[in-house]
């Protein structure tokens, strides 16, 4: 995912950095913070596979800072597994839940779905000098 750094609040050494991602506002936590991170940086970030919760409707009144609408463009179903390919504009990302859960939420290729990241699950890969 890359995005650009819109604000950054430190105290000590705790940090809350906010992005925008196809202008959608995203926001990690984060006890270190690379000494190029700073406003208008242009970051490629990433979130583990396992931590991008799918839900099906849009959720109030929730503690995770990061909610996005998605559009569903594969689905790999293994034995106890589901891999889901999700789209947001021109970039693709996965989701990995249980086949239980695919199968319970009825999950369907083009489907549009509500993806949740917890700010502590994002990180930055690197600051982009493009």
């Amino acid at each position: 995912m890359i995005a650009i750094v819109k604000d950054i609040k430190t105290i000590d050494s705790l940090n809350i950095v906010e992005f925008d991602f196809n202008n959608i506002t995203l926001k990690m936590m984060s006890l270190e913070l690379h000494k190029e991170v700073k406003l208008e940086s242009k970051v490629k970030l990433l979130v583990k596979p396992s931590n991008v919760i799918i839900s099906k409707n849009y959720i109030e009144n929730i503690s995770l800072s990061n909610q996005a609408l998605a559009k569903i463009v594969a689905i790999e179903n293994g034995e106890l597994l589901s891999s889901i390919s999700l789209k947001i504009g021109d970039t693709t990302f996965e989701s990995i839940i249980t086949k239980e859960s695919s199968k319970r939420l009825n999950l369907q290729e083009g489907n549009i779905v509500n993806i949740l990241i917890k700010a502590s699950d994002l990180s930055i890969l690197r600051v982009l000098h493009d």
